[in-house]
């Protein structure tokens, strides 16, 4: 997903294919080589199915676009994790918004489009989001281990 155009086309497709049997999609970013969602599911089997109708689409779509069917694989397994507690979905959340960053995509993640976090701050304002920074996110750096 280097290019933006293809960043955009699977985001939308991401947010379609998961509408009808996820609760609740409380973020996402998409980035050139991986995505994250959080979620409210009743079903993790629904899910994974989806994703994998998703995975199977896309991957055959780009392979033949770029002329590298055969040649590439283009995702591997989902990992999910549960949330055990408020403290640790919130976590999650500012995470995901940080993620553009931390993979160096770009220095401040409002800059990064393909994410929920314009949408946090076009309803709840900059404020909450500097405060929720403040209130849930680990005093080391987003590394192995922060979850």
């Amino acid at each position: 997903m280097e290019s933006p155009k293809r960043r955009t086309e699977f985001e939308t497709l991401l947010l379609n294919s998961l509408r009808e049997i996820v609760d609740d999609v409380i973020a996402w970013v998409v980035l050139p080589n991986h995505y994250h969602i959080l979620a409210r599911v009743q079903s993790l089997g629904d899910m994974s199915a989806a994703l994998k109708h998703l995975h199977g689409t896309t991957s055959r779509q780009w392979n033949i676009e770029d002329d590298l069917t055969g040649k590439r694989r283009v995702w591997y397994k989902f990992a999910d994790t549960a949330i055990r507690n408020e403290a640790h979905l919130h976590t999650a959340f500012n995470y995901i918004h940080y993620n553009p960053v931390k993979h160096g995509c770009v220095n401040d993640p409002y800059e990064w489009r393909w994410s929920s976090l314009s949408l946090y701050y076009d309803d709840r304002g900059g404020e909450w989001i500097r405060e929720h920074w403040k209130l849930f996110t680990p005093s080391h750096d987003f590394g192995n281990g922060w979850d």
